[in-house]
């Protein structure tokens, strides 16, 4: 059995924080003390990339946002299925892809940049069957079928 890793711990409690009991700030303020603790983009390419992942989201603007899924997207490019594995997950690295471009996707449609939000919905959907059968996959999965929709419409 693999010990948990304390890093992604502390992220998940920061996670916890924002979307749980939504309290935005007490969490951006955690994750700005790992991100600090990890050595920011030099870190551990799962600390990096999940920790962006989850800071993109208590971010208030959304070029900040961005900056951090763009952040995120650039880690998960150098992870391993092995590393996934030795953390304790069971999924392959490219099923993490789908929910980053959705990401990326709806940071671009905020930002009115129409054309590069295009672009990685078709990314995260050229993505999809990586995804599981799972809450994770049908999450991932409602929603590019929601920003599909907003996208057609705008």
């Amino acid at each position: 059995m693999t010990a948990a890793d304390p890093i992604l711990t502390r992220i998940a409690e920061g996670v916890d924080l924002h979307h749980r009991r939504g309290e935005r700030e007490p969490a951006r303020l955690l994750f700005a003390e790992i991100w600090d603790e990890i050595g920011g983009d030099q870190g551990d390419p799962l600390h990096v990339s999940v920790l962006a992942h989850a800071m993109a989201d208590v971010q208030d603007d959304p070029r900040e946002e961005l900056v951090w899924d763009l952040r995120a997207l650039t880690a998960a490019g150098s992870l391993t299925d092995e590393r996934l594995a030795a953390a304790g997950t069971a999924m392959p690295v490219r099923a993490l892809f789908p929910s980053l471009h959705l990401n990326l996707c709806d940071c671009y449609r905020k930002l009115g940049d129409l054309d590069r939000a295009r672009e990685h919905l078709r990314l995260a959907e050229a993505g999809m069957g990586a995804l599981g059968d799972d809450e994770y996959g049908r999450l991932i999965r409602n929603g590019l079928e929601h920003i599909a929709r907003e996208l057609a419409g705008g």
